[in-house]
């Protein structure tokens, strides 16, 4: 029984790695969208931040992808998939990610 939730777990994880380290960068550099950012250590942050309501570090040990909880590795995989289909604005998600971090003025 535990391996199963391990596998699935990894299956999880592995899905919002593939969209923050290949598809959203990947889009991003083809010009097929208007984002702020294009590394995938960006998408990263923004969607982590978004998800934890904060800087992801004070939240999360590192690597952070590691020591997410199932249910915020699937708040992640959703988020991504709300900015791939253009139903979240990332320019607001960084926005907020950037203020958090004492990057931007509030």
């Amino acid at each position: 029984m535990t391996e199963d939730l391990t596998n699935r777990m990894a299956d999880i994880v592995s899905r919002y790695m593939v969209l923050t380290k290949e598809v959203m960068p990947r889009m991003a550099c083809e010009g097929s969208v208007s984002w702020p950012v294009v590394n995938d250590h960006c998408f990263q942050r923004i969607v982590l931040d978004n998800v934890c309501g904060g800087p992801w570090f004070e939240h999360l040990a590192r690597p952070a992808y590691k020591h997410l909880s199932k249910d915020q590795a699937i708040q992640a995989i959703n988020l991504c998939e709300a900015i791939i289909a253009n139903r979240v604005d990332l320019y607001e998600l960084n926005n907020k990610s950037l203020i958090w971090r004492g990057k931007r003025p509030r």
